[in-house]
């Protein structure tokens, strides 16, 4: 029996890997990538909307407690600690 041999040859099969490769690398990447943007949307939020409870109140309490610290060593007078506390207040 004759073999046909016009063909690609090894060439082909390597070929044919290589983009068998490229292609699974790629739908990899693509899912994890989509994953990360689905994941990260869901951390980030709309300005102006409050935070979901249980979030994002650690940062507030943080810089109310910075500006506490600086009215209690007299950096700033009481003043002007209502006034930034207020406004830290406003945009929660």
């Amino acid at each position: 029996m004759m073999w046909y041999d016009g063909g690609w040859g090894w060439g082909g099969w390597i070929v044919m890997t290589v983009f068998m490769v490229l292609f699974w690398a790629v739908l990899i990447v693509g899912l994890v990538v989509l994953v990360r943007y689905l994941v990260g949307a869901r951390h980030h939020q709309q300005p102006g909307s409050p935070p979901p409870p249980g979030e994002g109140g650690w940062q507030d309490r943080r810089a109310e407690n910075l500006l506490a610290e600086r009215f209690a060593r007299g950096e700033i007078d009481e003043d002007e600690y209502k006034r930034r506390l207020a406004l830290l207040r406003e945009h929660r």
